[in-house]
């Protein structure tokens, strides 16, 4: 296999040629939900273009597993191990227990995931799952001289690390935006960078849920559930590890000093970072009030995939800014390419061009080796459509692409509501629409005519203005 792969790891800061551990194999890891509310489509931005990287690979022809977890214990409410568990809130909120808020929730995540074409992960482990797991490295970690008990807490101790940083090339004095300057300063700690992997009882009396262990009754700390939930399912080395941009510091970098201590080297050679989804007042976060999520905007008149495409259409190390006039716009040239390619599959007949399908689908695959270009992989399929090449041969490159866009481009269209015209007539209306493009464009007038004639035949109204043509069903013959 051709390792053809370019991609930006954030641990080198550099666009590299993607090699896996094992030829033609890949271990790949996603950090998951914390199942405490609904997803907010930033959340989703990170898991759509996650879900692009990994059928990226399979379409490259490699074996992935793939692993996410499932956070229902121990994330803290704010990155200074302090402040309430995330899970807690959320059952204080609905009067609910953790374990139903926990179900809840990661049932509403897995909807929204279904609606937005994102597949299910290979292995999905939730934190309360793996409880052994997380006392065994703790207690190797302990053994090693990596971690110590203070106030009956068990911390990592950054300062026997010979570089922290490895994620940020930060300096000691310095953190990255995003970790809060007030938190309180935990007394118990010996460096400020310190993280605890095990609290125990004497913090937290309420907490809801606790297991025993060797320090006492407690629960485990948030960065230890990836560590040890990745390596229970894909083993001690691993090709990618996911998250969005803001699990750089600390999550992330504390799980890479407290498996690399733990294992003895090095972990996981490539990093994938997903950027922010702003709105107008900046990143989208849970925290701020009214959460934007799938629902909202179903509510307001998009197909969930509409948003996908919209994600597609940014390069996903980019910060992307939500605005509904976008989505209108992406909501337009959506359901006109789906139109354009079930009427295709309508009348589509003969054979594949191999030679035609081979070239496009390798351009295809060029731009999502260059670092995921999911843009430039958009206009490869619009370059199909525009291209002289028979009508089946598009509609099996558009289904090929498919395999990694997940924009539904060849699943038949639902009928048409309240504009007099069923989903069959709509695709052939602008399959027509589209002949007559190319035909204008060939300075082929006569057959412009033609096919003017033609759709007024069957009561279809058509008229070229700026933003292209429109269309309307006078009446049906």
């Amino acid at each position: 296999m051709e390792d053809r792969l370019q991609m930006y790891n954030t641990l080198t800061r550099s666009i590299e040629r993607f090699v896996p551990n094992v030829p033609g194999k890949v271990a790949m890891y996603t950090c998951g939900p914390t199942v405490y509310h609904f997803a907010h489509i930033g959340n989703l931005r990170s898991y759509i273009q996650e879900d692009v990287l990994e059928k990226t690979l399979r379409y490259l022809g490699y074996d992935v597993k793939r692993v996410m977890n499932i956070t229902d214990v121990g994330h803290l409410s704010d990155d200074g191990d302090n402040g309430e568990d995330k899970m807690v809130k959320g059952a204080q909120r609905e009067h609910k227990t953790v374990m139903e808020i926990a179900k809840f929730y990661t049932d509403a995540f897995f909807e929204d995931c279904r609606k937005l074409n994102i597949k299910t992960p290979d292995v999905v482990e939730p934190a309360t799952g793996c409880i052994p797991e997380f006392i065994h490295m703790i207690e190797v970690l302990l053994e090693k001289g990596y971690a110590y008990q203070a106030g009956e807490n068990v911390y990592f101790d950054t300062s026997k690390l010979k570089e922290y940083y490895v994620l940020t090339n930060h300096s000691e004095d310095s953190l990255l935006e995003g970790v809060r300057d007030d938190v309180d300063v935990d007394p118990n700690k010996r460096n400020k960078n310190d993280f605890v992997l095990w609290f125990t009882k004497s913090k937290f009396e309420d907490q809801a849920l606790k297991w025993d262990s060797p320090w006492g009754v407690g629960y485990p700390g948030w960065h230890i559930e990836c560590s040890c939930i990745s390596m229970k399912h894909l083993g001690e080395y691993m090709d990618i590890h996911c998250g969005g941009v803001d699990n750089i510091f600390p999550h992330h970098t504390n799980e890479i000093a407290q498996s690399e201590s733990y294992l003895g080297h090095k972990w996981c050679n490539y990093w994938f970072h997903v950027n922010h989804l702003n709105d107008r007042n900046g990143k989208m976060s849970k925290s701020k009030g009214a959460t934007l999520t799938v629902s909202v905007v179903e509510e307001n008149g998009y197909d969930p995939l509409v948003y996908r495409m919209f994600c597609l259409q940014s390069h996903y190390r980019k910060p992307l800014e939500f605005s509904y006039e976008v989505m209108d716009q992406v909501k337009s040239a959506y359901e006109k390419l789906r139109r354009r390619i079930s009427g295709m599959a309508a009348n589509a007949a003969g054979e594949v061009d191999s030679e035609a399908f081979a070239q496009f689908r390798r351009q295809f695959e060029d731009a999502l080796c260059n670092d995921l270009n999911t843009a430039s992989a958009i206009t490869v399929l619009y370059d199909v459509l525009k291209a002289d090449i028979p009508d089946a041969t598009k509609v099996a490159l558009a289904k090929s692409f498919d395999e990694v866009l997940s924009l539904d481009l060849t699943k038949p269209l639902p009928e048409a509501e309240g504009s007099g015209a069923d989903g069959e007539l709509t695709a052939w209306v602008e399959e027509m629409i589209a002949k007559r493009a190319e035909a204008k464009k060939a300075k082929d007038f006569a057959t412009a005519d033609a096919i003017r004639a033609e759709l007024a035949a069957r009561g279809v109204q058509i008229k070229d203005t700026r933003e292209g043509v429109v269309w309307e069903l006078i009446s049906q013959s």
